[in-house]
């Protein structure tokens, strides 16, 4: 009886501190309709338009532009972008292609998702898609692991007749990540976000600094040293404890065996 008692208290607290923990694995919040999407894109690495997740940016081009967004990703989260190209009425078979750099320009392998994709003739749109690896908190110099900072998108046509070249298209990008938190954590953490200056200011030395993008994560670069992985970290401590008591009762006997003589 006083072992059901014990393992009772353990699976309701097993329950309260599962709670948090599943909370932090819903996937982030749907983008704000605050008007305030950008409605360009750049045509560089340097100039990238800046785009927050959650928001659907916009921009017009043509067949040929290479369009550039660029977004933030912090440690635990796995964003995933998303992209719709637009085409003209009249056009023969088109393949766009979306690809992902971190912040040091490398070229990010997408999990899964339509990262390619060819338009048959006449097609009103293409669609694009490219789920990145979870983002890690820290990783060895020479892997080509994601990591905290910014994150660019590139979207262009690789593949189309030299008939459609420089027709007008319309292109959506959103960004949205879902929180992967201990399930993918490692130990570690990174100096630094991989964000790179786009600008630079004279500081009162003579040196030069790098002014660093304007946007970020809203609570901080890789904020706190918490994960979910001190909940079950200490969940399994306390069912271990639990399993060495239980079977110390279990084996331990009634006493003294009687069997054996009284002065024995």
């Amino acid at each position: 009886m006083r072992i059901t008692r014990v393992l009772g208290a353990a699976l309701l607290a097993l329950g309260l501190a599962a709670g948090p923990a599943a909370a932090d694995s819903s996937p982030s919040p749907s983008a704000s309709a605050d008007g305030d999407a950008p409605t360009q894109a750049g045509t560089s690495f340097r100039t990238a338009t800046e785009i927050e997740q959650g928001q659907q940016a916009t921009a017009s081009g043509s067949t040929g532009d290479y369009l550039y967004w660029s977004f933030p990703a912090d440690t635990g989260q796995r964003p995933t972008v998303k992209a719709t190209v637009k085409l003209p009425g009249t056009h023969g078979a088109e393949t766009w292609q979306l690809d992902v750099y971190d912040g040091l320009r490398r070229r990010q392998a997408c999990q899964y998702g339509a990262q390619t994709r060819t338009a048959a003739q006449g097609a009103a749109s293409v669609e694009l898609a490219c789920v990145l690896r979870t983002v890690r908190g820290w990783s060895e110099p020479w892997a080509n692991d994601p990591l905290p900072g910014t994150y660019y998108v590139r979207l262009t046509v690789v593949d189309l007749a030299a008939a459609d070249l420089g027709q007008p298209v319309n292109a959506e990008v959103r960004v949205d990540s879902k929180d992967i938190g201990g399930a993918a954590a490692v130990d570690g953490s990174l100096g630094k976000p991989l964000v790179p200056g786009i600008a630079a200011k004279s500081s009162q030395g003579g040196s030069k600094e790098a002014v660093l993008s304007s946007f970020g994560q809203d609570d901080g670069w890789s904020s706190g040293w918490w994960s979910d992985r001190w909940v079950w970290t200490g969940i399994g401590g306390i069912l271990a404890a639990l399993a060495g008591i239980g079977g110390y009762a279990l084996t331990r006997g009634s006493g003294r065996p009687s069997r054996v003589p009284p002065g024995a």
